[in-house]
C-alpha cells in the first residue's frame, strides 16, 4: 500500500531536516525544483536537510504547503512529568515495579560505591 504521508515516527522526533526531507520525498520533488517553489536555492534546502542550518519556523510550515502538506502545531503548557515513563511504569505488575526499582537501587549502590574506590586510590 502506497503511503500518504511521511512516518510518524519521523514526525515524532521534531527533526526539521528529517521532515524535509520525507516530505520533499513523498511529493516527488528535487531539491531544486523544492527550492525553486519556495524562491530560496537548491543550497538552502541541501543545509535544512543536513542539519547543517535551521529554517525558522513560517518556513518549514512554506516548505509543507511547497510539498503538499499542511503543518498543524499545537502549543501546551509545559510540565515536568514523563508521561512515556509514567506508561511504562503503569504497564508493569507491581511486583514488576519493585524488581524494576530494585535494580536501580543495586546500580545506584554499584556506583556510589565505584565512586569511593575511585577517590581513594
Amino acid at each position: 500500500m502506497a503511503k500518504d504521508r511521511p512516518d510518524r515516527a519521523v514526525l515524532s522526533r521534531l527533526d526539521a531536516g528529517a521532515l524535509i526531507h520525507e516530505c520533499r520525498e513523498h511529493a516527488g520533488l528535487s531539491q531544486a525544483e523544492l527550492a525553486e517553489r519556495l524562491g530560496t536555492t537548491q543550497s538552502a534546502i541541501s543545509r535544512w536537510e543536513h542539519g547543517h542550518d535551521s529554517p525558522r519556523v513560517d518556513t518549514l510550515g512554506r516548505i509543507f504547503q511547497a510539498c503538499g502538506f499542511e503543518a498543524d502545531l499545537t502549543f501546551r503548557r509545559h510540565d515536568d512529568e514523563d508521561r512515556s515513563q509514567i506508561r511504562f511504569m503503569l504497564s508493569m505488575t507491581p511486583e514488576e515495579r519493585v524488581e524494576y526499582f530494585r535494580s536501580a537501587v543495586n546500580a545506584y549502590d554499584f556506583a556510589r560505591q565505584a565512586g569511593r574506590e575511585q577517590h581513594v586510590a
